[in-house]
């Protein structure tokens, strides 16, 4: 995703609520934490589905809006047991 997109993420005070809960995290500065996640793009896939975003990075996924690059919420993937 390009630099210019991801400067222009941001999210409601709900969404932060949301996204802290979801995703378990400490931090007050979401924002900040999922711009990150985005610029990493070495470990992350980027999939464009109507009119969002999704960024999925191993074990969570971040849904963003393609239009107003509003931070919509993110969960986390439940990891798959691993069979033998």
């Amino acid at each position: 995703m390009s630099e210019i997109y991801v400067e222009k993420l941001h999210t409601t005070p709900l969404g932060v609520e949301r996204i802290k809960r979801n995703l378990g995290l400490e931090t007050d500065d979401v924002v900040e934490y999922c711009r990150t996640v985005v610029r990493n793009a070495d470990s992350c896939d980027v999939i464009i589905k109507g009119k969002n975003w999704y960024v999925s990075g191993g074990d969570f996924v971040i849904t963003i809006n393609a239009h107003s690059h509003t931070i919509i919420t993110a969960h986390k993937i439940p990891l798959k047991p691993r069979t033998t």
